[in-house]
């Protein structure tokens, strides 16, 4: 007797089923199933406690680069300037002076249809959550996936100014 084997070549999670590459393995596993708004709706939410209002950088410094952000949080604007070596590290100095602090455990950029989409694995008081990104360019998707685990993590919280 003939047996045919059908193999899925369906993904189990939705990042795959949109743009045909894999998500870094360890968010595979946890997002298997979700559809593609309710993998939004946890990763990337839209609306937080913070938004990022506003990024600078001057680009005629050499080394260290001058970046500024406006940031609002909870409705209230909060404008600052750091030297940093990159926009990573200057977005971590400002939310850390800004009492909004994550580590980043685990960055991932892939190249999709729409720019690049990052992936961000960050904690906060040692709660642990991935955050994603979309955006045109690779800067501006890393900025935004760092936000939105901010807000993710940090929505019950609240941002703690440091004194």
């Amino acid at each position: 007797m003939n047996t045919i084997t059908r193999f899925s070549t369906a993904s189990s999670d939705p990042f795959t089923d949109r743009f045909s590459t894999p998500l870094p393995r360890a968010l595979r596993a946890e997002s298997a199933g979700l559809t593609w708004n309710d993998f939004l709706e946890r990763y990337s939410p839209i609306a937080g406690r913070l938004r990022l209002a506003g990024w600078t950088v001057d680009p005629r410094s050499t080394g260290l680069r001058d970046y500024e952000a406006t940031l609002d949080i909870d409705g209230r604007s909060r404008c600052t300037r750091v030297s940093a070596p990159g926009p990573i590290a200057a977005l971590s100095s400002i939310l850390y002076d800004a009492g909004c602090g994550v580590e980043v455990l685990s960055f991932h950029q892939q190249s999709v249809a729409e720019g690049t989409a990052t992936f961000v694995y960050c904690e906060h008081n040692g709660r642990r959550h991935w955050a994603m990104a979309i955006a045109a360019d690779g800067v501006e998707s890393a900025l935004r996936a760092i936000i939105a685990g901010v807000n993710i993590l940090v929505a019950n919280q609240g941002c703690r100014r440091s004194a």
